[in-house]
């Protein structure tokens, strides 16, 4: 394939490809279509970001969300990655990732990536990426400000009523969840490189 037709661009620069990348995207991992639209239209020019990968034929052939990661605000968090089905094995993950390093890098102005996966640990490692320590991308960013409150806790008062006083009894558990032995948890593998 020539790779001088395609380009990579932001989706929502280009949001006509909405929809055909939710459904690209739950073709690999299922989700409801409204989360999904809802995650890809919350692509802007910062973090969380959606890019996706277009020939010159407005075909939509790739997508890669990244994501901010607050305790790491040097890095981000590439998720959701993903080749059109009848385009794999021409390279192409290959150059979406190149492209979306060089955008983290120029644009973002990161000095690393992080990333998660289960079964793709030797697609990353030939492209520099190495294995690591789990990464959350939840919480929330901290200021520096002097000005922020030490402890922004809130404590309330008398939230449960103490029952020992009115002498009832505690109430009774929940009940335990079902698990089913049989099934295998499917660990990810968390890597990272370097941008350089």
């Amino acid at each position: 394939m020539e790779f001088e037709n395609l380009q990579v661009v932001l989706l929502h620069k280009y949001p006509k490809f909405l929809r055909a990348c939710c459904e690209m995207i739950n073709e690999e991992w299922r989700r409801s279509e409204t989360a999904r639209m809802m995650s890809l239209q919350a692509s802007c020019d910062d973090l969380p970001t959606s890019l996706i990968l277009i020939d010159d034929n407005n075909r939509l052939l790739g997508h890669c969300k990244l994501s901010r990661i607050p305790s790491i605000p040097e890095s981000c968090f590439v998720e959701t990655v993903v080749i059109n089905k009848e385009m794999r094995g021409k390279k192409l993950g290959s150059f979406l990732m190149q492209h979306v390093e060089k955008y983290c890098k120029d644009v973002l102005t990161l000095k690393m990536i992080h990333l998660s996966t289960k079964g793709q640990e030797n697609f990353y490692a030939k492209l520099g990426y190495n294995v690591c320590g789990p990464i959350s991308i939840y919480g929330v960013i901290r200021s520096t400000s002097e000005n922020q409150p030490k402890s922004t806790i809130n404590k309330v008062s008398n939230p449960v009523p103490n029952q020992e006083k009115q002498g009832l009894p505690p109430p009774t558990p929940p009940p335990m969840p079902k698990i089913d032995l049989n099934e295998q948890k499917i660990h990810k593998t968390f890597m990272f490189k370097y941008l350089s």
